[in-house]
């Protein structure tokens, strides 16, 4: 009888260990997952802040998208359209289209603009009497302009010699668009960059 109860002892004691131990293999296979888990999610989190700082530094820093909040480019770019820009390269040069801000005489704040650069630093611009515009003694030719240059505000003198990070700005609507005619030469610190590409709306 004694060793019946002893057999049925050691049987049970069996089960509890084989159960425990049963027990104890799948929660360290849990604890496994929940690691690996763990590694992979922290990992995304990597992945996920590099990929933001890449993205941060491409579009603030390198890279800039804007629109064309009016009609004063047309028909080179229309209002609306979707203006990609290099925020490194501010060294503007003739013809070149740059985005740039400036703070309107009569106004407080600046505003978000686009023209042509015209003239750069130490060229001297001029405005003919046949309203067409005089850089260094010699008028230019403007095949896609299909408006006068005509003088728009007296605050703005001729001939201006543009200083060191002067620039002379100029919208191809010369008929109704705001440029450096109105508010004199641009600096080059309120240059945002030159634009690299243009994607029209209708095709967005």
């Amino acid at each position: 009888m004694d060793s019946l109860d002893e057999k049925r002892t050691e049987n049970t004691t069996e089960n509890t260990n084989e159960k425990s131990s049963h027990d104890t293999e799948k929660l360290m296979k849990q604890i496994d997952r929940y690691e690996k888990g763990f590694k992979n999610y922290h990992w995304f989190l990597i992945y996920l802040a590099v990929f933001l700082l890449v993205v941060w530094i491409l579009f603030f820093k390198i890279i800039g998208i804007t629109h064309m909040p009016n009609l004063d480019m047309t028909p080179r770019v229309d209002g609306g359209d979707l203006l990609i820009f290099y925020r490194l390269d501010k060294n503007a040069s003739f013809q070149e289209l740059v985005v740039f801000e400036k703070v309107i005489p009569d106004e407080t704040k600046k505003r978000l603009m686009v023209g042509r650069v015209i003239g750069a630093p130490g060229d001297t611009i001029d405005i003919s009497e046949s309203n067409r515009p005089i850089v260094n003694g010699n008028a230019i030719v403007e095949d896609m302009i299909f408006y006068d240059t005509p003088k728009r505000d007296e605050r703005v003198n001729y001939p201006i010699t543009l200083g060191e990070d002067e620039y002379f700005i100029l919208v191809d609507n010369r008929k109704e668009g705001l440029d450096s005619r109105y508010f004199g030469p641009v600096k080059k610190k309120e240059i945002l960059g030159t634009i690299i590409n243009i994607i029209r709306r209708n095709k967005l």
